[in-house]
């Protein structure tokens, strides 16, 4: 592996209000790798790495309880610190979280559907005596900074970046920058009219007819009952459903912040990548002629793949530098 940095890595020019709400930390060795922990509900990987095509290491980690999880992805980063030295730290954590810096809960896990990590102090367990540039933020708003830097966002300043796994998780960035205001966004929790005949039990604790509980990969399996997921067809009628709550939720991004794309990611559609075509038919038909598309297909799949989650943390690290 390269000991120094690739061009395309090199921190952007600082920006104000800079996306990753960062802690105040000295500057850093620009000649070191980033380290980065993308915390999902199912696992945790941790990726030392100075971009992309400069992958040094990555760990996995299960997420069990917050104490074990954390204590473990902790040990890691010690250990990178003192065989390799690390430039910054990136944490991109499954949410709701806490991101208002003067908040006393910021770092923390709000009210998730993952049980036992209700007010888990991430930020603070992963952070704690690391002097350097650290950035913070949701999984989904790291994949999404990633895709904008590395991948299928390219040079978008309006992007939105969906990963439908365990949750649905929408990074939205707005000028640049994931949005802002009460909290980040939750429109995986966007309440959508659901198929007439569609009478399953939507899997989230919270709403009967979200996105998440209608379409994410929790709901998959719950409609499937004791079919395997290999035995149904693309044209099997289980996938409408979910398709009419994606497009759904697609639609109510097109016609609140308009993304210039939308990057359709996650273990569900990268498994069953007809979704994707049906989402992109489903929306166009929604919108039924009212708001124009860009030219070519709105929905994509991102084109880090499965490392657009990982590489948010290392996306997260490298603007901490910046700012």
């Amino acid at each position: 592996m390269s000991n120094s940095p690739e061009p395309g890595v090199v921190p952007h020019p600082p920006r104000s209000g800079n996306s990753s709400n960062q802690a105040s930390a000295p500057t850093s060795d620009a000649t070191l790798p980033f380290a980065g922990v993308e915390l999902g509900g199912t696992k945790c990987v941790a990726t030392l790495a100075y971009g992309p095509g400069a992958l040094i290491e990555q760990q996995t980690v299960p997420t069990t309880q917050p104490g074990e999880t954390l204590t473990a992805i902790r040990a890691i980063l010690e250990d990178w610190k003192k065989r390799t030295g690390i430039q910054a730290l990136g944490v991109a954590s499954f949410g709701p979280i806490a991101l208002n810096r003067s908040s006393s809960d910021y770092g923390q896990i709000l009210a998730t559907n993952k049980p036992g990590w209700v007010g888990a102090d991430v930020l603070g367990s992963l952070s704690a005596g690391i002097k350097l540039p650290i950035g913070f933020d949701t999984d989904v708003n790291g994949a999404a900074l990633a895709e904008r830097r590395w991948g299928s966002g390219l040079g978008l300043d309006d992007f939105a970046y969906v990963t439908v796994g365990t949750g649905i998780g929408v990074g939205l960035l707005v000028h640049g920058r994931p949005t802002r205001g009460i909290g980040h966004s939750e429109i995986g929790h966007i309440r959508v009219p659901r198929m007439p005949d569609d009478l399953a039990a939507s899997v989230c604790r919270y709403h009967n007819d979200c996105v998440e509980g209608l379409a994410s990969g929790s709901a998959l399996l719950a409609r499937l009952g004791d079919r395997e997921v290999g035995e149904v067809a693309p044209d099997d009628q289980l996938w409408d459903p979910i398709v009419a709550a994606l497009a759904a939720m697609v639609h109510a991004l097109v016609c609140s912040s308009g993304p210039m794309r939308i990057a359709l990611g996650g273990g569900v559609p990268t498994a069953q990548p007809h979704l994707i075509e049906r989402v992109n038919a489903a929306l166009l038909a929604s919108l039924n002629g009212y708001m124009d598309l860009p030219p070519g297909p709105y929905v994509v799949a991102p084109e880090l793949g499965d490392l657009a989650g990982p590489l948010g943390s290392i996306a997260l690290a490298v603007d901490a530098c910046a700012a």
